[in-house]
């Protein structure tokens, strides 16, 4: 039986890098999407088929470009001969002060993080439904539901993206399942993104003081969610997991 087929967005680095590398390791053949960070999907790529040959592939695609969406699934069929899952997980993440919103900013915090997965969504669809395990897994995130002061534009795509991914569960059943995880504080960004979506040490700690855990989780932490849903959850569908300590608990 061959392997099952995940094709995973933003998964050359940091948490899609884990989430690739988790589900791996659970006997998946990986597809690895980036943009611009090559040298980290190649060496991506290189580690996973040291440990498996041929299991892995980088894919380069511009997901706030539309048009090459559908192109980008067909290389991923083209190349493995089917497709089994997509993660959702390439993430465009900054402060837009309410006053500082414009047109550039909405276009790219929207295209990624919502645009983006509806039409990938679509164009893996029909291969996807012809899979005994076809799934979808969206990354959200707890401000989908309790907003971030000082980033409306990222809440309100991600909040998209929670509507869009119940949404799909119901246009996509009975042959494809569709859910999200939602990270708390998982990762703070890094400190070569935009300089907006930095959070300074107090800002950290009072993160953590409202996590019931009291400490931020780890990029596993999403991935082991991932990959439970693709391939221990055949009747979970339409939900959304929150991993996050137990933030939303209280918040």
């Amino acid at each position: 039986m061959n392997p099952p087929v995940i094709l995973i967005t933003g998964a050359a680095k940091r948490l899609g890098a884990q989430i690739a590398r988790n589900l791996h390791a659970a006997g998946a053949n990986v597809a690895i999407h980036f943009h611009r960070s090559q040298p980290d999907a190649d060496a991506l790529v290189s580690e996973l088929c040291a440990a498996r040959a041929n299991s892995a592939q980088a894919f380069q695609a511009n997901l706030l470009n539309i048009a090459a969406l559908p192109d980008l699934v067909s290389q991923v069929v083209a190349h493995f001969g089917a497709l089994d899952g997509l993660i959702n997980n390439a993430s465009t993440f900054f402060a837009t002060q309410i006053e500082n919103v414009d047109g550039e900013n909405w276009e790219d915090i929207v295209g990624t993080n919502l645009r983006a997965p509806l039409f990938l969504s679509q164009a893996a669809a029909p291969y996807l439904a012809k899979r005994d395990m076809g799934c979808i897994v969206n990354i959200t995130d707890i401000h989908a539901e309790r907003p971030l002061k000082n980033y409306p534009v990222y809440c309100a795509a991600k909040a998209g993206l929670l509507g869009l991914t119940r949404s799909l569960a119901v246009e996509l059943a009975p042959k494809v399942r569709v859910n999200a995880v939602a990270p708390g504080a998982i990762l703070w960004p890094d400190a070569n993104m935009d300089a907006e979506a930095d959070f300074s040490a107090d800002e950290q700690a009072a993160i953590i003081r409202h996590t019931l855990l009291g400490r931020i989780g780890q990029a596993d932490d999403i991935a082991r969610a991932v990959r439970f849903l693709v391939f221990e959850a055949p009747y979970i569908t339409g939900q959304v997991i929150n991993v996050d300590g137990g933030r939303t608990a209280h918040l």
